[in-house]
């Protein structure tokens, strides 16, 4: 029984150790089943990712287009003005009376010499009658007094009835009555101009401003306000600011011809007016660092109104057979500026450029780029050397980004027009 009960416990013991190395091996396998499937996995995660790249890389992208053109590019400066009048006249009374008549409308265009406002002449006329009157009276006394002056002058010479200081006496009545004659004149003439005063009429041609004074109000030489003001518009001037960096330049191209100056709207893109450029003013403003000059416009259509805030744009030359293209086009990277150039199989290639002036939104490309070539102005983000793109003239591909998005050098990138 001993020796049955011993080989129970010899099989018993078998089992178990078999059973552990069963179990032992399937952890084994389990491992190594593991470990293969994760490389089985990373090896296909590894294939679609280069899938997708060279998807990605032959993938057509959508792009908008522009050509390079030949074209003469004018170059501006840029600046803000204020709409001054050449002549603006504040009118006001040189005599005292009551205002009688205005005769213009508010609003309305006179000429130089027009009648504006009618002064009460009438207390001007009664000094005239007067003056005139006491002309008359002096004009008699120094007849008397000369017709004397020559019997006493006659009386000492042939009989000596008169005496030396009674002709010396009448010799100088006669030069007060002269006087008295002057003085006379005078007033007739100082009471002719207060009538000429009485009627106001305008200094310049220009447009009649708002009335400030109705008809009946007593006006006096004194009063601090006017009654009417007339402003010139045509022709007005703007008056506007440069950086003192480029007063110069412009001073030496006022000495090759005159140059051309246009006024914009605010929204710097309506037309209001183009005149010329007159002068320069003579000092910098030393707190802004800027220099004045004065335009001049015709102003036909009074689209320029006093003290308006205008954008001007100061034509200094313009350049003959330039190659322009959209700045939208040009980016910056480390090397510098570069377009996309489309080559005839429809892929791009990274073209260095040089910008030498860029305003307008466009760009004048001084080299790297020549007249014809198609640069891509939009869709940029999605390209690199070598893409294939699908070109589109015109406005920006389905889903791209708007045009001017993109980075692009301003002006500043170029070199300043000189």
């Amino acid at each position: 029984m001993r020796d049955n009960a011993r080989k129970d416990d010899s099989s018993g013991l078998n089992h178990r150790s078999f059973s552990a190395f069963i179990s032992s091996g399937k952890v084994r396998w389990l491992g190594l089943a593991l470990a293969a499937s994760v490389a089985l996995t990373a090896c296909t995660g590894s294939t679609e990712k280069v899938s997708k790249v060279r998807a990605a890389a032959s993938q057509t992208v959508p792009v908008s287009v522009a050509n390079a053109k030949l074209m003469d590019m004018p170059v501006y400066l840029v600046g803000l003005g204020s709409v001054t009048p050449l002549n603006s006249v504040s009118l006001k009374s040189r005599v005292d009376g009551q205002l009688e008549s205005v005769a213009v409308k508010e609003g309305q265009m006179v000429r130089k010499g027009q009648l504006l406002a009618l002064i009460d002449p009438r207390p001007f006329q009664v000094q005239l009658d007067q003056g005139q009157a006491a002309l008359y009276r002096d004009q008699a006394l120094l007849r008397d007094a000369k017709l004397n002056y020559e019997r006493f002058k006659q009386l000492l010479q042939v009989s000596g009835a008169m005496s030396q200081q009674q002709v010396d006496t009448q010799a100088s009545l006669v030069d007060q009555y002269q006087g008295a004659v002057r003085t006379d004149q005078a007033a007739i003439d100082n009471a002719k101009l207060q009538l000429v005063y009485c009627r106001i009429t305008s200094p310049i041609d220009g447009r009649v401003g708002l009335r400030l004074i109705d008809p009946g109000n007593i006006v006096h030489a004194a009063d601090p306000n006017p009654m009417l003001v007339i402003t010139q518009l045509q022709p007005i001037t703007v008056i506007f600011t440069l950086p003192e960096d480029q007063l110069p330049t412009v001073a030496q191209h006022m000495k090759k011809g005159v140059l051309s100056v246009d006024a914009l709207a605010r929204d710097n893109q309506t037309l209001l007016a183009s005149g010329k450029l007159l002068t320069i003013d003579n000092q910098i403003d030393q707190t802004t660092g800027t220099g004045r000059l004065k335009a001049q416009f015709n102003n036909p259509d009074n689209s320029l109104w006093p003290n308006q805030f205008v954008n001007v744009r100061l034509m200094l030359e313009t350049r003959k057979n330039s190659t322009v293209i959209p700045s939208a086009a040009v980016l910056r990277g480390p090397q510098g500026t570069f377009v996309y150039v489309v080559k005839p199989d429809k892929t791009v290639e990274v073209r260095p450029v040089t910008v030498s002036l860029s305003q307008n939104n466009q760009a004048l490309i001084a080299s790297g780029l020549g007249p014809g070539e198609s640069v891509v102005t939009d869709g940029q983000d999605k390209l690199q050397g070598g893409s294939k793109v699908e070109p589109r003239v015109g406005g920006p591909p389905a889903g791209g980004r708007p045009p001017g998005s993109g980075s692009s050098p301003s002006q500043s990138a170029g070199s300043s027009p000189s």
